[in-house]
């Protein structure tokens, strides 16, 4: 249920619109998926947040713009995402996209970690990369 979905603000002035939309998005792509919604807490945060979270809890030091910790058992999706907002600008830049579509390819991104799908190799990266567009498509914004 979309109510099991919540955002949380780290170190960072930011004002997420659309939350019940949003909410409601992401419940509509796990339910097509055959998922439910556990808790799922979204964390938005700055990059040097994430970056220590990156160096303690990965062992890598670099920024990423998210990390999602998996708590999904069975088909109920559960987690904890942190997004860099930091890292969702930039690359709203370099990929020549707005904010607002690039902080929502993010968001999605992590729900389909959460639901199983990876993105290491080229090949399931292609198929995040569909998903996710298949998934942005369904958002009414």
């Amino acid at each position: 249920m979309s109510r099991n979905i919540s955002f949380r603000l780290q170190d960072v002035k930011f004002t997420l619109k659309d939350k019940q939309v949003l909410r409601n998005w992401v419940a509509l792509v796990a339910s097509n998926d055959g998922y439910s919604i556990a808790p799922i807490n979204y964390v938005f945060c700055s990059d040097t947040h994430l970056l220590e979270m990156n160096k303690q809890f990965l062992n890598h030091n670099y920024f990423t713009d998210i990390i999602t910790f998996d708590y999904t058992e069975g088909k109920r999706i559960s987690g904890d995402i942190f997004i860099s907002i930091d890292r969702v600008a930039d690359n709203a830049k370099t990929y020549k996209s707005t904010f607002e579509q690039e902080l929502h390819r993010v968001m999605i991104h992590g729900v389909l970690h959460l639901m199983g799908y990876k993105d290491k190799s080229p090949a399931d990266e292609k198929k995040m990369r569909a998903k996710e567009n298949a998934a942005l498509k369904l958002l009414p914004l």
